[in-house]
């Protein structure tokens, strides 16, 4: 280990997988460690086996389960916007050739007590149960002005300014009532709380085009996910590191970050030997996560906490028209919370579980000292639920940039149940490593689904 790096990348999870992947491909000299056995660090999927031990180490998983071979249910629960921007980092590696993609079944979102498909089209806004009559028809103007606007044309414009006009303008322009504003917010948009109406309209408008364009992409969700599970993900990422000469050791202890004596990154020590690289990238875990270093320094903080309850079923959700894998977003506003409530389902049809049990995974960001009642609302959609894994996660972020010492750190998953924020962390972090914006270029690959 006498040789030097560019960048040594801490932890295998898919944050640190696709830099690693993306800096491989660029050309970078790249060391990869991470202290467990396996890829996928805190976005690992676990069998049957892995699951029990890592929750109920004294109790072997029952027979009825079935093979453990045939289950890898995600610590993390996110499922893939079609059109986003996971899709083309995907697409722009060629990382698609080692994944196989399978649609989510269905979008929904809960309002006045009951589970509804999210609409995403005018058509189908007509037909919703989530609206009245006459709420429908302006919910069928607001989403022909979406899919009408063009910026150069001002007369698609109905004298509005996305840039400078905000959310609650467009809204109030079309009448629409809390409760629709709630579903286009949250299971569209995907915004986790209502902070987003203050603010300028265009980055709404973006994220409900996202929305709508995925879902014509598939036609039944917006979504997809990889078979065997988004384990799979970390490590074809890792695979296309290995092609462009990264090199790979799992199962090796970090036990310290060195530094000289101006606190700049010089390299990393595992036992006795220390490599060296010019920067490090890793996750919070690696650089004591919310505990203060040596001479007082904090380098990550938390901001909060997750709580996610894994949920084996032996049924689909109810209300979901027997859909073998959907997501279901409870808007805050519903259950009078600060923030969304998110159920992710799927099930063998995505090779991640024994035939006939489906998993849903129940996630939310905490807000009081009693977070497993938090997610209380989510829970009782499920029907029976036959076993159930709760975990309760801190929200690591770093205190500084990393361009001081070059020590850069990723953030913590979120309570959401998609990938853009996962992206919009790599695309942070690229900057912060590299100093340009990561572009990416247009490759005309189709996702296979």
């Amino acid at each position: 280990m006498d040789e030097e790096y560019d960048v040594i990348v801490l932890g295998t999870g898919l944050t640190e997988c696709i830099l690693s992947g993306l800096l491989s491909v660029e050309g970078k000299k790249v060391l990869h460690m991470d202290r467990n056995d396996y890829y996928g660090a805190d976005s690992a999927s676990l069998n049957l086996t892995q699951l029990y031990r890592k929750f109920r180490p004294d109790q072997t998983p029952p027979t009825e389960l079935g093979r453990d071979r045939d289950y890898a249910i995600d610590l993390v629960p996110k499922f893939i916007i079609a059109s986003g921007e996971l899709t083309k980092i995907l697409v722009h590696t060629e990382v698609t050739r080692y994944l196989e993609f399978k649609q989510i079944a269905g979008s929904f979102v809960y309002r006045d007590g009951k589970i509804s498909k999210v609409p995403s089209t005018e058509m189908e806004a007509v037909k919703s149960p989530l609206m009245g009559l006459f709420e429908k028809r302006r919910a069928k103007k607001f989403f022909e002005f979406l899919q009408n606007w063009k910026d150069e044309d001002p007369a698609t414009h109905q004298g509005i300014n996305l840039d400078k006009d905000s959310m609650k303008t467009v809204y109030e322009k079309f009448g629409l009532e809390p409760g629709t504003q709630d579903f286009i917010g949250h299971a569209m948009a995907l915004y986790l709380d209502d902070d987003y109406i203050t603010k300028p309209a265009r980055p709404t408008y973006d994220r409900i085009i996202l929305y709508t364009s995925s879902m014509a992409r598939y036609g039944k969700s917006p979504y997809i996910y990889p078979l065997y599970g988004l384990g799979e993900l970390p490590q074809s990422f890792a695979r296309l590191s290995a092609i462009y000469g990264g090199t790979y050791m799992l199962d090796k202890p970090i036990h310290e970050v060195v530094t000289d004596a101006d606190g700049k990154f010089v390299g990393v020590r595992s036992g006795d030997e220390t490599v060296k690289a010019k920067q490090v990238i890793g996750d919070p875990s690696y650089f004591g996560a919310g505990k203060e270093l040596e001479g007082g320094k904090m380098r990550v903080v938390e901001e909060g906490k997750v709580v996610r309850a894994i949920c084996l079923l032996k049924h689909p959700i109810p209300g979901t028209e027997d859909s073998d894998s959907c997501q279901i977003i409870i808007p805050q506003n519903q259950v009078n919370r600060r923030n969304d409530i998110y159920i992710a389902m799927v099930s063998s049809t995505h090779n991640v579980c024994a035939k006939d049990i489906y998993v849903a995974i129940v996630s939310t960001i905490v807000e009081t000292d009693k977070p497993e009642l938090e997610i209380g609302p989510g829970l009782s959609l499920l029907g029976p639920i036959y076993d159930k894994f709760v975990t309760i996660s801190p929200l690591y972020t770093p205190t500084s940039t990393g361009k001081e010492d070059n020590i850069f750190i990723t953030r913590s998953y979120d309570a959401t149940s998609h990938f853009e924020t996962v992206v919009e962390d790599v695309q942070d972090v690229w900057k912060r490593v590299t100093g340009s914006d990561l572009v990416l270029k247009k490759r005309e690959v189709e996702v296979q689904s």
